[in-house]
């Protein structure tokens, strides 16, 4: 077996499509390239993810994947075990439910904006592409809960920042260079990063002047408090801050405005179950104002519809790709030796006929205990992740797309443009979509 096909397969966007067809094909474990298999179970999420018992090693990450450029800082993505711990200790408290509710006040200022701005877009009757709004919202919304200073002012604008537009269109680069690493052709990539020739030296340039700016700001509640308050014991010089503050940013929004889109598309190609969400949204508040981080927590049909569109478009479509251990270890009941890079691919499981009943149907049904779809493993769909490096932003991604879903249900009336139609249609994959416009009209709720 050659390691030239997966890496083809990943830099053409296609490596998650090509892997649930294997599976199909073969079962729950596939070998994918010489020394790396893909799993499809919820067991394999917990043996690979999930919390090691004392004394087990826990299965690192691949360096493939996280290391690419190893002449760059850490962040709490790559770091040892260690590390990884104390810094998600400084991290904590800023995603807790506790700072959900003290942060509403941002949170709900950006999303009245967007609302405020897409009434005034409108007007021009013209459709709109709410994967830019969305890309806005989260970036906006990100950029102000670590940085203050406003956000990115993408909202107050109605355009890209030049750092948020530098990041939405690296995801091609990034899933390349990726694919080539995997390969072994990664070197030329890492001399461009050195000499400053990649699109991603630009984005950090900008991220380091966004840090120093925040550091000399004093102190404030925001998610790089912690670590700029803890920096000489965690000992962070200003590059892994930088770090640190990118990766914030860049998996607080992208993969929020992503599963956002997903959201969309599915339910404006499902009238009927978006009509069942536009009843339950619009006889739950008489007004705008009552709409609220809070109150939109008892909207359980909502949270269906997100979490079927989170198993259908999962934000994170590659695996995340581990190592076997030392020793080696059992991995869904078959023995992988150590050194084996292992990983489950969400689009694959999220998609496997084992686990679910009519699993290319959009059901939010099958979340809400119908009887039909009774014999579905809720848990092989694992968006998050599990264990001690599970993502940390799921509150936060959470009360976002509450919120923000809810806000725009309850004032508009929404018709995807024919222009749309196929959106999800042939998306490339790399590490997340590379997603085409999704153009929509909105009508204002006459009230």
């Amino acid at each position: 077996m050659s390691v030239f096909p997966r890496a083809i397969w990943h830099a053409r966007g296609f490596l998650p499509y090509h892997v649930n067809e294997l599976h199909k094909r073969y079962g729950s474990v596939v070998r994918i390239s010489p020394n790396e298999l893909a799993f499809s179970s919820p067991q394999a999420w917990r043996d690979i993810y999930g919390h090691r018992k004392a004394g087990e090693e826990e299965f690192p990450k691949y360096d493939g994947t996280y290391k690419i450029f190893p002449h760059l800082p850490t962040s709490i993505i790559n770091s040892n075990r260690q590390d990884h711990s104390a810094l998600r200790r400084q991290l904590a408290h800023g995603f807790s439910d506790r700072s959900m509710r003290e942060q509403e006040p941002i949170i709900g200022s950006y999303v009245d904006l967007l609302v405020s701005r897409l009434k005034e877009a409108v007007q021009k009757n013209s459709s709109q592409n709410l994967r830019e709004w969305y890309n806005y919202a989260t970036f906006d919304i990100i950029g102000d809960l670590s940085f203050g200073d406003g956000g990115f002012g993408c909202l107050a604008s109605s355009d890209y920042h030049p750092w948020v537009q530098l990041v939405t269109q690296t995801v091609r680069q990034s899933g390349i260079i990726q694919g080539l690493t995997h390969a072994g052709l990664g070197g030329p990539f890492i001399w461009a990063s050195r000499m400053g020739l990649l699109a991603d030296n630009k984005h950090r340039s900008i991220v380091h002047e966004k840090v120093a700016q925040r550091v000399e700001s004093g102190e404030r509640p925001d998610f790089l408090e912690g670590l700029i308050r803890k920096r000489g014991e965690l000992n962070l010089d200003h590059g892994h801050l930088a770090m640190n503050a990118s990766l914030l940013v860049i998996a607080g929004s992208e993969t929020t405005a992503t599963l956002l889109s997903g959201a969309t598309f599915l339910l404006l190609t499902h009238p009927e179950i978006l009509k069942k969400l536009e009843q339950e949204v619009r006889s739950a508040f008489k007004s705008d104002d009552e709409i609220t981080l809070s109150s939109v927590g008892n909207l359980s049909y909502m949270l269906a519809c997100l979490n079927e569109s989170l198993r259908r478009y999962p934000p994170v479509v590659t695996g995340l790709p581990r190592v076997g251990p030392k020793g080696g270890a059992m991995v869904d009941g078959h023995f992988v030796p150590q050194g084996t890079v292992l990983s489950v691919f969400q689009w694959a499981v999220n998609h496997d006929e084992r686990y679910w009943t009519e699993p290319e149907k959009f059901a939010p049904q099958r979340w809400l205990g119908d009887s039909k779809y009774k014999g579905d493993t809720l848990d092989a769909m694992q968006s998050f992740s599990v264990g001690p490096r599970n993502c940390i932003g799921r509150n936060l991604a959470y009360a976002e797309m509450r919120l923000i879903l809810a806000k725009l249900v309850y004032n508009f009336d929404m018709t995807l443009s024919e222009s749309s139609r196929g959106w999800l249609r042939d998306q490339k994959a790399y590490t997340v979509w590379d997603k085409p416009a999704l153009d929509v009209y909105l009508k204002p709720v006459a009230r």
